[in-house]
């Protein structure tokens, strides 16, 4: 389609072209239903079907063990800031947060709201450039759980391995990098992500936890924010995001029809490198945020050294097709976000476009 723009949005982000086109066919007509999948009563057995297939794929991409349930809820990771300290961090208990960058910090916040939270390490004298050293860990007594966020959108940084918490669950936000790379999912008690960035459209959040973390929040915690009431009713206690699960059914057979997810990781890394390799080779004139050893290949953040030039660079690369540019309004500068669904020849535009304006700008 040529009017399609080359979408480097952070979230809601790119979505599949044959996706798209799937749902457009089938958006008054779902799996022959007679009726669009948004008129379909939750408690069918049409889009129950529609809700175990999408579980069952996630399940297979992810490797995930029997003994961990996936659950998929609303209110997007920010929610989950607070249900993960509400479900765990009971009395007597400390929450462990590693802070790396914006939204670890604001996931921090939520959690001192509801109990004791301290930080085991963070990257903040370093401008949250890279990620913390997290091979020897400090992890307090009586830690209800450790906190990371394995990727983080603003600041373009990424962690490239887990730390080892023991006994102590891991818990992730992995909001904009779940889908991206293949993890061993049985290093984690809890694994949470927003879908809008890789999953499909927004409105739905997956959350993929331990059994035995599943009954843990105190009797005053809203049947609503307890994992265990979306365990027990197989994520359809009350009304689910039936359109945004649909649609991440659909991604989810996308991904898994290219090769699964061993093949989107090497196909990241391609388009990651075209943008970074142009960063890299323009003497400066590009400067990237996060520290090399450290860098996202979903969100790569970079200055031009001549800051004025970059509402110029914004301005023309809208001109040429590009959507999504603009840095986060909380530190600036500029943004590229190449999530699974963003074509190579995306990246390679962008590469181009780069390149042509250091040689007229430079």
């Amino acid at each position: 389609m040529n009017d399609r723009r080359h979408n480097f949005n952070a979230g809601p982000a790119a979505l599949p072209l044959e996706v798209l086109r799937q749902a457009q066919e089938e958006f008054v007509n779902c799996g022959g239903a007679g009726m669009s999948v948004m008129e379909m009563s939750h408690r069918s057995a049409a889009y129950e079907r529609i809700n175990d297939e999408t579980q069952s794929l996630m399940r297979e991409l992810l490797n995930i063990p029997d003994r961990y349930h996936v659950l998929f809820l609303q209110g997007g990771a920010s929610t989950q800031f607070a249900m993960v300290p509400l479900n765990l961090l009971t009395a007597g208990t400390v929450a462990a947060y590693i802070e790396t960058g914006s939204w670890s910090t604001k996931a921090l916040k939520e959690a001192k709201i509801v109990g004791e939270a301290v930080v085991a390490a963070t990257s903040k004298p370093d401008e949250f450039r890279r990620m913390p050293d997290v091979s020897d860990l400090a992890i307090p007594e009586r830690a209800a759980y450790v906190h990371i966020t394995s990727n983080e959108t603003i600041q373009g940084t990424q962690f490239k391995s887990f730390p080892d918490t023991g006994d102590v669950p891991l818990v992730a936000d992995m909001s904009s990098d779940i889908m991206s790379r293949p993890i061993d999912v049985s290093k984690f008690g809890i694994i949470y992500a927003g879908a809008q960035k890789n999953l499909g459209p927004s409105g739905v959040t997956v959350v993929i936890i331990r059994d035995d973390l599943v009954g843990r929040a105190p009797e005053h915690v809203p049947t609503m924010l307890r994992y265990e009431t979306h365990v027990k009713d197989r994520s359809l206690y009350n009304t689910p995001p039936t359109f945004s699960v649909y649609m991440m059914g659909l991604v989810l057979k996308w991904i898994k029809a290219k090769g699964g997810v061993a093949a989107i990781e090497k196909e990241n890394a391609e388009k990651a490198a075209l943008i970074y390799d142009e960063i890299d080779r323009s003497g400066g004139f590009y400067v990237g945020f996060a520290h090399p050893d450290f860098r996202s290949p979903m969100n790569i953040t970079f200055r031009i050294a001549n800051e004025e030039l970059e509402p110029l660079f914004v301005k023309e690369s809208e001109k040429e097709g590009f959507v999504g540019l603009k840095g986060h309004r909380s530190v600036g500068g500029l943004r590229a976000s190449a999530y699974n669904a963003v074509p190579l020849e995306s990246c390679r535009a962008l590469a181009e476009f780069m390149a042509d304006f250091r040689r007229r700008h430079g």
